[in-house]
C-alpha cells in the first residue's frame, strides 16, 4: 500500500499557514482584497494570500525577468508577479475586462510596480498568438477561463524559454475532478483533460500541488 502522508486543513489550520509566512501584514494586499469583496460573489475569483505569497517567492528565487499573466481580475496575482520580478523585470497581463482591471491599475500604483506591468484588454489567445520573436518569457500564470486553459497552454509553450515556469491554477475544481463523467460542468471536464495531458506530455516536467484550488506547476523541458 503506498504511504499517503499530508494533513486535513480546517479554517484554522488555513489561517495559522497564512500568518506564518514572511510579510503576513501587507496593507496593500488587504485593501485589495477589500475593494474586490465588494463587487460580490464574482470575490471569489481572487486567489488567496498563500497563492500569492508562493508566486511571489518563485518568481523571486527564479529571478524572472519576463512573466505573462492571463486573467488578472482585481490584480492580485499580477501585484505578486510584480513584486518579485528581477531588476528591469516585465509582466505582460492579458485581460478581457475593463472593469475589474481599473481596480488592478490602482493597486499596482499604489505597490509602486505599475512600470512594470504592461495591461492588454481583449481575448487572450489573440494576443497570445499576436506575439512574435524568439521563445522568452521565464514564467507564466494562467487563471481564466478554464475551457480556454489547453488552447492558451499550446499558445504559451512555444512562447517560453527552456527551462521556463508555468503555472495553473484551479486544477482540482474543489474536488471536482474526481468525478469521472461531468456534461454539465465543461470547465471542471477541461481541467479533468489538461491534467490527464500534462502528466504524459514530454514537452514538459510538470507536478500537482495541493496548495489553495489546485496548482499545475510545469517546466518546459
Amino acid at each position: 500500500m503506498a504511504l499517503q502522508k499530508y494533513i486535513r486543513l480546517d479554517d484554522r489550520l488555513c489561517s495559522y499557514v497564512r500568518e506564518h509566512r514572511s510579510g503576513s501584514v501587507d496593507p496593500v494586499w488587504s485593501d485589495l482584497r477589500a475593494e474586490t469583496m465588494r463587487l460580490g460573489p464574482v470575490a471569489e475569483m481572487m486567489i488567496p494570500e498563500e497563492e500569492a505569497a508562493l508566486l511571489f517567492f518563485l518568481v523571486g528565487a527564479l529571478c524572472v525577468r519576463r512573466a505573462i499573466e492571463i486573467g488578472t481580475f482585481t490584480g492580485a496575482s499580477s501585484l505578486a508577479i510584480a513584486r518579485g520580478l528581477a531588476e528591469g523585470g516585465r509582466l505582460l497581463c492579458l485581460d478581457r475586462s475593463e472593469e475589474w482591471t481599473r481596480i488592478a491599475r490602482v493597486f499596482w500604483e499604489r505597490a509602486g510596480v505599475g512600470e512594470r506591468i504592461e495591461l492588454r484588454l481583449g481575448p487572450a489567445l489573440e494576443s497570445l498568438e499576436a506575439i512574435e520573436g524568439e521563445p522568452n518569457f521565464d514564467f507564466a500564470f494562467v487563471d481564466a477561463d478554464k475551457t480556454g486553459y489547453d488552447a492558451y497552454y499550446e499558445a504559451l509553450l512555444p512562447r517560453m524559454r527552456r527551462g521556463g515556469v508555468l503555472l495553473f491554477d484551479n486544477m482540482l475544481r474543489e474536488g471536482r475532478v474526481l468525478e469521472s463523467d461531468q456534461p454539465d460542468d465543461p470547465d471542471t471536464q477541461a481541467i479533468r483533460n489538461l491534467n490527464d495531458k500534462l502528466r504524459e506530455d514530454s514537452r514538459i516536467e510538470g507536478l500537482l500541488l495541493p496548495v489553495a484550488d489546485g496548482i499545475y506547476l510545469c517546466r518546459k523541458r
